[in-house]
């Protein structure tokens, strides 16, 4: 009789390959499943009796950006494991976008304190764009050496579709570089046709997550991608795109939460609560919870995750109820997770990444029409509205049009002091007293700020310069609540607890500045800086237009 470490028995387990649930026992030994069935040879040192329990693979984020979250690596761990999330496929960009290949190294070495599987993309885009001033630039020269990272699987989504159109020598190597590591390229096809989509799977890309509607998924499909259905702090595409999922391609999908807040996930969830609107819109739950595991796995060439099988890693998850994703027990790699697995601090990051010398004048807009061309919040959305609207004018510069909701926001770079800004007008943030800015802004993470006035914008800002970046909320008169993010401007380096009990209070004290929004205005803020996606964006230099991709003057000709 052979001893092992583990048995889970009597579980009504998930099997990938049928997409059914059987009753059968499930043997565990060095973090790996030896046996499923009945072996009776095999006697175990601790038993788990998952008795009219459903037993499933542990849950895969098919891609995610660790630093939305606002919290390091090792402190969101903490949150997603009892969710359920045993691994999680992450694209450090966002890092990578400030301080380069250290960024990187600093996000695998702080995710090897923690059980999470944390699976590392290397990112293809640094910067974004060629016309925006970012942190640091990654070559594939650079790239390379973070290949002997035993994290590291493939390459992060390619966001910039010129380089690929035009075969940009580095972009070429980037790609050539992981195929012949044998890994897996992301995709980032927002905007892009057909066409582009197929021209994106001809240079091995092979997955995208930026579908929005059922039109856009079914080319995804067209051009024989993977895809991610995605659910976030904002962009919430889930329902208008489930309905692209048959039994017959189901095995085409996975779910991803690409950018999340930290008090998101501890409201509603990560992967368990994709799972669970999966279900509510009518997915059935084995099919929902095998694009949580296996098809994931499948997607990024992981072939010993997602599935309760011999020679698997072992990663489970006990659930008592399908469609409530209550998780009860997780294991992970052949361990029962308990809050001792979790005993760790976030490493130091000692580099201030925020340096600006804009003055109050500095943000005034003048204007000699008052015809503009203003942005628009999409409510839970990343993409934005480009209409044209007669705006105030005093003395030659733009006025706060409290009436319309139009109001002043700036963009201005925090890396080099270049002392780069761009102004721009923007529709949907109902603030009515004050403003709020952030170093979060995505992908350059310069500094993002709108408000009513010069004065109260001017404050934001040097609050989050003060605090090596962050979040601010003020009013006209004093700052109502900051949220320092010293780690590259992006992270706490507190506790989840106490990063999220932040967060709240900059939420409350938005409250206080605003009639309200029914969307997150910070994160949503953070994206209107991303020129990779429509319509209209703000970037250091100025206005772009996703659609001419190029920049435009504020003013309407």
């Amino acid at each position: 009789m052979q001893t092992i470490d583990l048995l889970v028995q009597n579980g009504k387990v998930l099997n990938v390959f049928t997409n059914s649930f059987e009753i059968n026992d499930i043997f565990i030994n060095n973090g790996k499943i030896i046996a499923v069935g009945n072996h009776p040879e095999l006697k175990a040192k601790e038993i788990i009796d998952a008795n009219n329990q459903f037993v499933v693979p542990g849950f895969i984020d098919s891609h995610v950006h660790i630093e939305s979250s606002l919290v390091t690596p090792s402190e969101l761990g903490k949150v997603l494991v009892p969710m359920g999330v045993t691994s999680i496929v992450v694209d450090p960009h966002e890092i990578a976008n400030v301080s380069g290949a250290d960024g990187i190294q600093y996000m695998i070495e702080d995710a090897k304190q923690t059980p999470l599987e944390v699976l590392v993309m290397l990112p293809s885009s640094v910067p974004a764009t060629s016309f925006e001033h970012n942190g640091a630039t990654l070559t594939a020269k650079d790239l390379h050496p973070l290949y002997n990272e035993e994290s590291v699987i493939g390459l992060a989504e390619v966001m910039d579709y010129p380089a690929v159109h035009n075969k940009d020598k580095d972009m070429m190597a980037k790609l050539k570089d992981a195929l012949d590591h044998g890994y897996q390229i992301d995709g980032h096809g927002a905007g892009l046709s057909l066409k582009q989509l197929k021209e994106y799977r001809e240079n091995g890309i092979t997955t995208d997550h930026e579908s929005v509607s059922l039109e856009q998924m079914n080319d995804r499909l067209s051009a024989d991608m993977n895809v991610f259905l995605r659910e976030g702090t904002v962009e919430r595409d889930l329902q208008n795109t489930i309905q692209a999922v048959t039994a017959e391609n189901a095995d085409r999908f996975s779910f991803c939460t690409d950018d999340k807040f930290i008090t998101t996930i501890i409201r509603e969830g990560s992967i368990n609560f994709n799972i669970k609107l999966a279900i509510e819109y009518g997915l059935k739950p084995e099919t929902a919870y095998k694009m949580a595991s296996y098809n994931a796995a499948v997607a990024h060439k992981l072939d010993k995750l997602g599935a309760i099988k011999e020679d698997f890693q072992a990663d489970l998850v006990i659930v008592d109820h399908l469609d409530q994703v209550d998780v009860k027990t997780v294991i992970k790699k052949g361990k029962v997770m308990t809050e001792e697995s979790f005993n760790t601090t976030p490493l130091e990051f000692d580099e201030n990444c925020v340096h600006q010398n804009l003055s109050v004048d500095d943000l005034k807009l003048p204007l000699n029409s008052n015809k503009c061309h203003v942005m628009g919040v999409i409510a839970n959305h990343i993409e934005t509205t480009h209409s044209i609207q007669e705006v105030p004018v005093e003395d030659g510069y733009f006025k706060t049009d409290l009436e319309n909701d139009v109001l002043l926001m700036v963009d201005a770079e925090r890396h080099h002091q270049l002392g780069t800004y761009g102004l721009a007008l923007v529709h949907g943030f109902n603030i009515k007293n004050g403003a709020i800015a952030t170093t979060v802004a995505h992908d350059s993470h310069n500094i993002v700020a709108v408000g009513t006035t010069k004065e109260a914008i001017y404050r934001a800002i040097q609050e989050v310069t003060a605090t090596k970046g962050g979040i601010a909320v003020v009013d006209e008169e004093k700052t109502l609540a900051t949220m320092p993010l010293p780690v590259a401007g992006l992270m706490s380096d507190k506790s989840w607890q106490a990063a999220s009990h932040e967060l709240e209070e900059i939420e409350a004290a938005f409250k206080e500045i605003s009639d309200g929004v029914d969307f997150d205005p910070f994160i949503t803020l953070s994206f209107l800086t991303l020129p990779v996606i429509p319509t209209l964006k703000l970037t250091d230099q100025g206005l772009y237009d996703f659609d001419q991709q190029k920049i435009i003057s504020v003013e309407a000709e």
